[in-house]
Order: structure tokens, then C-alpha cells, then sequence
């Protein structure tokens, strides 16, 4: 079974994290969100990941804001594919949390998508099933079509 483990590191997140599960459903990839936070539920954190991994989890998506130590500690635990959202929070505004999950150690990568892209991580993990699941292949194709359409028939009123 193909699908992705959400982790945010706040309930408050959700407002950007829900983006992700959303376009992955639309997709149809089944994705499950958990609230863990890498500096406060540690022992949480690897739990949700051992049990992703024991039900053959393809990707994580993490999003965390300020430190946003989330998504590399997830890649600490894991030779799975981890995606990180920074999300815009404090004096920052996501700045210090995009700058956090880019800069990872050699070997311990995570891809990264914008400040509060929750959406793009969804189509990047699809694109990873994608590999692998030619019924996701196709619903990312017809999905780019359908936004290739919307730009092409746009029109403009004054």
C-alpha cells in the first residue's frame, strides 16, 4: 500500500499541513496526520515512524516552524523519503524554519518545499508513489492538465 505519514510538530499547523492530505486524497493516496513534536514527544516521534515504516509507509511529510528540528529528526530514524514544510510562525515568519530544514548534515537529507507549502509537498510525495503507482501517475497527469486547461482559458475583465 502506498501511502504518507503526516507529522506536524503543533496542532496549529494543521492549517498548512491539512493542504498536503488534501492533495494527496485528491490523488487518491491515503495519508494519516499525527500532532509530535521532535523537542517535547521525542519517544512519540519514533514510535509514529517504526509503525509507518512497519505498515510500508512511502514518504513522511514534516512541518514545523521556528527550529523546525522535525523533519531531520524524522530523517535521523528513517531511510524513507522525508519532505519538510517550514511553516511561518515567529519573528521570522518561517525564515528561521525554512533555513533549519534545508540545512541538513551530509547523508541525512530532507527535500524541502516553501514556507507554508503544505500543497507542493503533497504533489512531491505523490510524485514519489508516482515511481511506482500507475494509478497516481495518471491522477498527477490529469491534475497538471486540468491546471494547463485553467490557465489556458483564463480570461481577464476589467
Amino acid at each position: 500500500m502506498s501511502w504518507v505519514c503526516i507529522l506536524m510538530g503543533s496542532q496549529n499547523d494543521w492549517t498548512v499541513m491539512r493542504r498536503a492530505k488534501e492533495v494527496l486524497g485528491s490523488l487518491g493516496v491515503h495519508a494519516e496526520a499525527h500532532v509530535a513534536s521532535a523537542h517535547r514527544t521525542p519517544e512519540r516521534v519514533r514510535g509514529i515512524i517504526k509503525d509507518a515504516e512497519a505498515r510500508d509507509v512511502a514518504a513522511f511529510i514534516c512541518g514545523a516552524g521556528m527550529a523546525a528540528h522535525l523533519a531531520g529528526a524524522v530523517a535521523a530514524h528513517t531511510l524513507r523519503p522525508v519532505i519538510g514544510v517550514p511553516i511561518a510562525s515567529g519573528a521570522l515568519s518561517g525564515f528561521d524554519a525554512a533555513l533549519s530544514t534545508v540545512q541538513m548534515p551530509p547523508g541525512i537529507p530532507v527535500a524541502t518545499v516553501a514556507v507554508d507549502g503544505g500543497r507542493n509537498a503533497g504533489f512531491l510525495a505523490a510524485q514519489i508513489i508516482a515511481l511506482h503507482n500507475e494509478a497516481v501517475r495518471e491522477a498527477l497527469k490529469n491534475d497538471r492538465e486540468a491546471g494547463q486547461r485553467k490557465v489556458e482559458t483564463a480570461t481577464l475583465e476589467d
